[in-house]
C-alpha cells in the first residue's frame, strides 16, 4: 500500500472508543456533582430545602384556612338552624 499509516484510525463505532467517552462523560458527571454537593453543604439553606419550607408554610396556612371555614360554616349553619326552626 502506497499511504503511510500513523497508527490506528479512529472509528466512532469502535466499542472502546465509546467506552471511554462513557467513562469521561461519568467522570465530568462525578466531579460536577461533588462539587454542587460541596455547594449545597456549605449554603445555610439548599434550593430542596427552601421547597420543603414553602410546601410547608402553604400546608400550616392551608390548615388554618380550613379550620376558619369550617367555623364560619358551623356559626352559619346554626343561623340556618335556628332561622327554620322560627318560621
Amino acid at each position: 500500500s502506497s499511504h503511510s499509516h500513523f497508527g490506528p484510525e479512529l472509528v466512532v463505532d469502535d466499542p472502546r472508543f465509546e467506552a471511554m467517552q462513557q467513562s469521561r462523560m461519568t467522570a465530568i458527571f462525578a466531579l460536577t456533582f461533588m462539587a454542587l454537593s460541596q455547594q449545597a453543604l456549605s449554603a445555610q439553606v439548599t434550593p430542596v430545602q427552601k421547597v420543603i419550607q414553602l410546601m410547608d408554610g402553604m400546608l400550616a396556612k392551608g390548615k388554618q384556612e380550613m379550620h376558619d371555614e369550617q367555623v364560619q360554616f358551623a356559626a352559619f349553619k346554626q343561623f340556618c338552624d335556628d332561622t327554620t326552626v322560627e318560621k
